[in-house]
């Protein structure tokens, strides 16, 4: 999601999804953590001032995401993918989500789709 407010490699794949969601042609799941994964990336790309990156943190809350919080048997699915597939627990939520979900998830993380467990984000195809 950081790609949606930075330019760099995929960021104009991401911003298409971001697009298809504003439209309502889809609607985006995402664990709780990624609002915080998110705010951090930005903070430490050292692009925003402090005013400007708690006008993301508003933008983001107010997007309309489907925010999943960790419940019993999503935190289970979490730490098991993430033993068995030998990623990190905060990779293995998003995988989890999309489980959860039976949704694909996208990503721009090579390790991910390296392993088939998302496909990239320039696979991603809008509607329109």
């Amino acid at each position: 999601m950081a790609k949606w407010f930075l330019d760099e490699r995929d960021s104009e794949d991401a911003r298409r999804l971001r697009n298809s969601f504003a439209t309502s042609e889809l609607t985006l799941a995402v664990p709780s953590l990624l609002l915080y994964e998110t705010l951090n990336v930005l903070r430490y790309a050292g692009l925003y001032t402090r005013d400007e990156l708690v006008s993301v943190a508003r933008a983001l809350s107010q997007y309309g995401f489907e925010v999943l919080e960790p419940a019993e048997k999503l935190y289970e699915e979490t730490a098991r993918l993430s033993i068995e597939c030998n990623i990190t627990v905060y990779d293995a939520a998003y995988v989890a989500v999309a489980s959860h979900l039976d949704a694909p998830l996208y990503t721009a993380d090579a390790e991910l789709v390296n392993k088939q467990l998302a496909k990239h984000i320039k696979t991603f195809k809008a509607k329109s």
